[in-house]
């Protein structure tokens, strides 16, 4: 809020603020030193031309109330007085310059024009210079020269803030309204964080900046990332240690830095705030300040500027301002909309709050979208370093399989060598046996050559002759040629490879297909006749993924078909086959098209069932217990109940436990569709096909027709077995081990569930996961 209760002019906290045209603040004596001057030359124009340079009308159109008034009136009874005279000397020169800046003053006139502010100062308002005083005169006379020139000329002030300027009316700055209500806001703050006037010796201290609280608490900690101050509550809700967060460092809060020159400036002791000031001049409008009776928090609310011992009572719809009572019976505003000032006080509190609730949730909006950069830089620092462990491994990966592929050709390089040499070693070795055998044979013929025995020499010349000869014939042509060349025939090709090297580069804002996923085996499981599948996706993968496609065969070697399409990277796909083996692979796919498939896993149901009543598909007057086993009914008629498992493919057997058998009621024993009838007797609809049994005989039934009556019932302890056989399409049934009659249904296909239908006078239990039994007997004979 500091900022809020800063001058624009001076950055100090305000001093006597007073209000302009365009609703801006500004300090009075900041005001007093960018008051401008109109030049002489700009008072003697045409009133006409006045009106159209000021205001921006044509120049023929009707004239406006005259600026001829003394705008130094409130100036030179400035407590600053040298300050006061400064600003409004020395603009003369201006020229056109300050044309625009003219506003002519009535009622229906804004007071303010536009004005192109002035590069020759910072915030673009134009501070003049003191008024050089004449050679011999004192600090007085020129204060007074200065005064008596704006004496006969108009002056205006430019907002600091929008750089609109308004012209000054007789009353110069007294005209504008103190803003009494602000300086009451600058006073309480300046209590708060101890800086009220004459409280010098306070001690400043740090204060957490995200508290609601009023005061803030003082700072506990600070975050050297976030660079924010927090008190203990809010450290713990907006700054914990986990997550993000936990890197952060926290730090004890420093020390507040001294208050600066313009601080200590713009609070005044309460000695010197309400004592004449040196310049000879009258007390500034409004009377003291605030803090003039030394901290007191007594607040003087403001009063009429054009009746200035009139309180507001009454407030001018049309001006949109208060006005006083006078202002109503003599003043412009006699003839305008007024409202009661309690009413409007009130009507514009609610248009505050209702607009400060839509600030407040943007204020939010903007906390919120702070921890989110602040979580995006901690993002980023994190991925960075993630990147860099990738780019890393990358590389490594690729000097390594450089590196192998380096020891491969080497290993090439040296059999191709270890060849060469021994291939010229070999020759050497055959050669210079040669050439032994050869010398040999020719130092031996040069000696029988000496001899001079004839016929010594004719008994082995003939052998002698055929040695020569075939000794000459082992030097063929190509027996003095080497075999092997010096060179290796062996040339690396590296261009492409060092090309790809130089192009190697970070793939951005372009999407490839996605690689191949990986299938966690260790989750892929099967129970009963369903499989659980999960994979993921390989790591230091760049590519998005937008969902996964899982494929299954019809569990006999067929054709694959979708089974589920999605984001999720664990699916279970019920209803398969028991005593089958599925062929499972995923594949992944993007917004660039669908990757690669993955290894094909290979997945067998239960050879036999396992399943429970189930709860929610049986009738409401079922009675489950024994974890969904064992069932009973709460009405005397019949209410049929399901299995949890469906039946398609297979042989399968379960039995059925009669724990209690009560006035000889009917249960009824089968299979059935999953949209039987549920409130009457299994077996009178065309869903299901059943056995109903009393205690002496049986009935086998399907869409109500009664056939093959078979003696033997059940009582309590007995055991009825159900046989599917989906095999042979056959379904038949069992009394404690014995075929009850022949098999009851044939040409039985399609999807089936166990069914039973029972009354309240019947109790049984369910026991599956049963392997079909071999042993059973022969069947009993029916009666018809």
């Amino acid at each position: 809020m500091e900022e809020e209760l800063k001058c624009p002019v001076c950055g100090s906290l305000f001093r006597e603020p007073i209000i302009l045209p365009c609703s801006h603040n500004v300090c009075l004596p900041c005001a007093r030193t960018i008051a401008v001057q109109t030049p002489d030359g700009e008072q003697h124009l045409p009133q006409p031309l006045l009106l159209s340079r000021s205001s921006g009308l044509p120049a023929g159109a009707a004239a406006a109330p005259s600026l001829e008034h003394d705008a130094a009136a409130g100036l030179a009874c400035s407590g600053a007085g040298g300050s006061a005279a400064g600003g409004l000397g020395g603009g003369a020169g201006g020229g056109g310059d300050h044309a625009d800046k003219l506003s002519l003053y009535s009622e229906t006139d804004s007071g303010y024009g536009s004005y192109t502010p002035s590069l020759k100062s910072p915030n673009g308002v134009r501070v003049l210079p003191m008024v050089p005083a004449p050679p011999g005169s004192s600090a007085a006379a020129a204060r007074g020269a200065a005064c008596s020139s704006l004496s006969s000329s108009s002056s205006s002030i430019t907002c600091p803030q929008c750089h609109r300027s308004a012209s000054l009316d007789h009353r110069g700055l007294r005209g504008f309204q103190r803003n009494r209500l602000l300086e009451a806001i600058v006073q309480r703050y300046q209590q708060g964080r101890g800086a009220v006037p004459g409280a010098s010796a306070a001690v400043a201290v740090a204060i957490c900046q995200l508290c609601d609280r009023t005061p803030p608490e003082p700072a506990a900690t600070l975050c050297e990332q976030c660079d924010v101050l927090y008190c203990s509550a809010c450290q713990l809700k907006c700054h914990p240690s986990r997550g993000p967060f936990a890197k952060h460092r926290l730090v004890q809060p420093p020390p507040p830095p001294p208050p600066t020159p313009a601080e200590a400036a713009s609070a005044p002791t309460g000695a010197t705030q309400g004592a004449p000031s040196g310049g000879g001049g009258c007390k500034s409008p409004g009377g003291t300040g605030a803090g003039a009776s030394g901290g007191s928090t007594t607040r003087k609310f403001p009063t009429c500027p054009e009746h200035e011992m009139e309180n507001y009572s009454m407030y001018c719809v049309s001006c949109r301002t208060p006005v006083c009572y006078l202002c109503l019976e003599e003043g412009r505003h006699t003839k305008h909309e007024v409202k009661p000032l309690g009413a409007m006080w009130k009507q514009h509190k609610a248009q505050l709050s209702q607009a400060l609730n839509g600030v407040s949730d943007k204020a939010k909006e903007a906390k919120e979208f702070l921890v989110q950069l602040k979580n995006i830089l901690q993002q980023v620092q994190e991925n960075g370093l993630d990147y860099e462990a990738c780019l890393v491994a990358q590389c490594d990966a690729l000097v390594d399989a450089l590196t192998r592929q380096k020891a491969k050709l080497l290993t090439k390089v040296t059999k191709e060598r270890e060849h060469k040499l021994k291939m010229v070693w070999d020759q050497i070795n055959h050669c210079t046996l040669k050439l032994r055998q050869s010398t040999g044979l020719m130092e031996y013929c040069l000696e029988v050559i000496k001899e001079n025995d004839p016929a010594g020499f004719l008994q082995i010349s003939d052998a002698l002759i055929k040695r020569v000869q075939v000794s000459q014939e082992q030097w063929v042509k190509g027996a003095l040629e080497p075999k092997v060349s010096a060179e290796f025939d062996l040339t690396l090709d590296s261009e492409p490879l060092l090309q790809a090297i130089h192009q190697l580069d970070f793939i951005q804002m372009k999407c490839r297909v996605p690689p191949v996923p990986l299938l966690q085996l260790e989750k892929c499981c099967t129970r009963n006749n369903s499989v659980t599948l999960a994979w993921r996706m390989p790591p230091f993968t760049h590519s998005p993924v937008d969902g996964y496609i899982l494929e299954l065969d019809d569990g006999a070697g067929g054709q694959f078909r979708e089974v589920y399409v999605g984001k999720e990277t664990l699916c279970t796909i019920d209803g398969l086959h028991f005593n089958s083996t599925y062929n499972a692979r995923v594949k992944a796919f993007n917004s660039s098209g669908v990757g690669p498939y993955s290894k094909t896993v290979v997945l067998q149901t239960s050879d036999v069932a396992w399943f429970t009543f189930d709860p929610n598909s049986g009738h409401r007057d079922i009675i489950l217990s024994n974890d969904n086993q064992t069932a009973t009914c709460s009405s005397y008629d019949d209410r049929v109940v399901l299995g949890t498992a469906a039946f398609s493919k297979g042989v399968h057997y379960w039995e059925l436990h009669v724990d209690r058998y009560d006035n000889h009621p009917d249960p009824a024993f089968g299979v059935a569709r999953a949209s039987v009838v549920k409130d009457m007797m299994l077996g009178k609809d065309d869903k299901a096909w059943a056995m109903y049994v009393d205690n002496n005989r049986s009935w086998f039934m399907h869409c109500n027709s009664h056939t093959n009556r078979t003696e033997g019932g059940v009582c309590k302890g007995a055991t009825v077995g159900v046989l599917l056989d989906l095999n042979k399409h056959t379904l038949t049934f069992f009394i404690n081990g014995q075929q009850q009659g022949p098999t009851a249904f044939s040409q039985v296909d399609g999807v089936f569930m166990p069914a039973l239908s029972l009354n309240r006078n019947v109790q049984v239990t369910l026991h599956t996961g049963l392997e079909v039994p071999t042993n059973l007997g022969q069947p009993k004979l029916s009666g018809n």
